[in-house]
This record gives structure tokens, sequence and C-alpha cells, in this order.
């Protein structure tokens, strides 16, 4: 059974706290945001299909569960929201590839909620009782799915392409931090303690050629 041990990935035993940051290897912002992601996608999704069959009976049903499922994401929106400000004061600093990425995807991410909000007041004050969703509406869902999208991209970047918050066992940070862009593809990078940023690292000198 060993073959199949996966304790050390549930267990909170040994891990340092970090507030509302979560704790060390198990950050509390990224799975909060799969909820509001997944719900903002689901009623674009239900919108469209409402829309779309305005005319059928299930149209209707359709249109509301787009509305409540808004309403869940929005709620839960705002525990992503503050844990994902502790990360970005706690954790970036001014000037840092990461701090830059980490305020495109909370500016992007502040948009959405702001069209989230718009259109759940569309919703709940002016188009209610409607038969499918109204233009208006479907609009500001489907503004807002596709704008999920890129902050979620931007946001993953942090992770994926920098490492950012990424701790390996024995909480130690696995990423680096560098005052200008490392592209993925960049060729081997090594850190300048002098100036606090990465440079590439000296390409090998050819060997001598030798003598027949």
């Amino acid at each position: 059974m060993r073959h199949f041990s996966f304790r050390p990935s549930l267990t909170l035993r040994g891990r340092s706290s970090k507030g509302l940051r979560g704790w060390a290897g198990k950050p509390l912002h990224p799975p909060l945001t799969d909820i509001p992601v997944g719900a903002y996608v689901l009623a674009a999704t239900f919108d469209v299909i409402s829309a779309v069959g305005h005319e059928e009976a299930w149209a209707r049903d359709f249109y509301r569960a787009a509305s409540f499922t808004l309403i869940a994401g929005a709620a839960v929106s705002v525990l992503a929201a503050l844990t994902g400000f502790w990360d970005w004061l706690r954790s970036t600093e001014a000037g840092t590839q990461a701090r830059r990425t980490a305020n495109a995807h909370a500016w992007t991410m502040l948009t959405v909620t702001g069209l989230v909000l718009a259109g759940i007041a569309v919703r709940v004050f002016a188009f209610w009782d409607e038969p499918s969703t109204p233009g208006l509406a479907l609009a500001l869902t489907v503004v807002a799915a596709a704008l999920t999208a890129l902050g979620g991209t931007i946001g993953g970047s942090l992770v994926f392409d920098y490492g950012f918050n990424v701790e390996t066992a024995g909480d130690h940070p696995a990423w680096h931090r560098s005052e200008r862009d490392v592209h993925p593809g960049h060729k081997a990078q090594r850190a300048d303690p002098d100036v606090g940023m990465s440079r590439p690292a000296p390409a090998s000198e050819p060997e001598p050629a030798r003598r027949a």
C-alpha cells in the first residue's frame, strides 16, 4: 500500500502557518478562486443557452440558473480577493516581475468582479422575471467569463512560469526574485547578487583545437 500513500499532500502537520495566506505548500487563494472561476464560466454558458432558446419554456430555467450561479460565485470571490490581497501584500516586492504580474492579475479580476456585480444588479432590479436572458445581462456575463479566462492565465503564470509562492517539502521557496521579465524558453539564468536580478549564464568557451 506504500505505493498509494498520499497523506503528505493532505496533512497540515508540520506546515508553517501564514495567516490569511494559508500554510506552507497549502495556500488558500488558488483553491478559493476555483469556485468563482467555474461559476462565471458556467453562468455564461447558461446565459448563452437561454438566449439561443429564448422561445423555449426551459430558457427561463437556464436564465435563473445563471443568475444564482453568478451570485454564488460573487460571494466566494470575497474570500478569494482577501487571500489574494494578502498574498500580494506579504509576498511581492515593488519592481519585481512577480509584483507586475500580480498587479495585472488583480486588476483583471477586479474588473471581472465589477462586471459580475453589475450583471447581478441588472438581473435582480430590472430583468428578474424575464423568460430568457436579456441582451445586457448576456453581454456582461460573457465579457466577465472571457476576462476570467485572461485573469486566470495571468495568475497561472505566477505559479507555473515563476514558481511564485511555490514551496517544496521543508518550506523552501522555489521562486527567485527578479527585477526584469524572464520569459519561458529563455536560456539558463543565474542570480546576480549585486543587482538583485537574473542574467543569462555565460556561454561556455570552445575547447582549443587539437593539433594533428
